[in-house]
């Protein structure tokens, strides 16, 4: 069941039917972004880990892996976004059974996030000290303690910020997702707001969307702040 079916009735009693749209639709971006962030990361954040370990150098040295891997990932990340969505149509309507909707969109938004996540779990990873890595090691810790009790804690500030950032770029890809059919406040602007030159709709999503962007970085600072203070740095 599409999730705008189930929005829809909560907001059908709203006296000015503009407000209900606005409402259905910052609901279904927020759907979109919040699915989109979990299958992202489930997927692009042990690909991170895995380019970080399997490097020259690494723990788990393995470089021709590390090689393959590293050129997937480009690849992935340097289809356009609207493109990535269309050739991944067949496996939306696979997994959920249409390619039309917010539901839909969220298989092509998490694999076209996944990418941009294991880069930026990389880059965390290699800004951790390696000489805490080499203590652990001449303390006898197995790799998987180094990975979880030393590396992921080390640069936790620096993966909150890039799973923010990833956030934000999602909310973008959601806007683009709905010119071809995934719904949100990107179909509202562009169906209601361009096709039918009612610019101030199409102005009233573009700033829904700068408050979700600006709420969901205030959450991201005051996490890292929180992290910090707790740290005593």
């Amino acid at each position: 069941m599409e999730i705008s079916s189930l929005i829809e009735p909560l907001f059908e009693n709203f006296e000015n039917p503009i407000v209900s749209m606005f409402a259905v639709s910052t609901v279904e971006t927020i759907y979109m972004v919040f699915l989109s962030t979990i299958f992202s990361l489930l997927l692009g954040f042990p690909i991170g880990v895995l380019l970080v370990i399997t490097k020259e150098g690494g723990i788990y040295e393995m470089k021709k892996f590390n090689a393959i891997l590293g050129i997937i990932i480009n690849a992935l990340r340097s289809f356009p976004f609207i493109i990535l969505m269309i050739l991944l149509f067949p496996l939306s309507r696979f997994v959920v059974g249409s390619t039309i909707g917010a539901t839909a969109a969220v298989v092509p938004l998490s694999i076209g996030a996944a990418p941009f996540v294991a880069r930026i779990v990389e880059g965390a990873l290699l800004e951790v000290d390696h000489g805490l890595i080499e203590a652990s090691q001449s303390m006898g810790a197995s790799n998987s303690t180094i990975i979880f009790k030393v590396m992921l804690p080390e640069c936790y500030p620096t993966l909150v910020h890039g799973i923010v950032v990833t956030i934000i770029s999602l909310i973008g890809y959601s806007a683009m997702a709905g010119t071809i059919g995934a719904g949100g406040l990107g179909d509202l602007a562009i169906r209601f707001g361009y096709l039918r030159f009612k610019l101030d709709i199409m102005i009233y999503a573009i700033i829904i969307i700068i408050i979700l962007v600006q709420v969901i970085q205030s959450v991201g600072n005051y996490i890292v702040y929180r992290r910090q203070k707790k740290l005593g740095k």
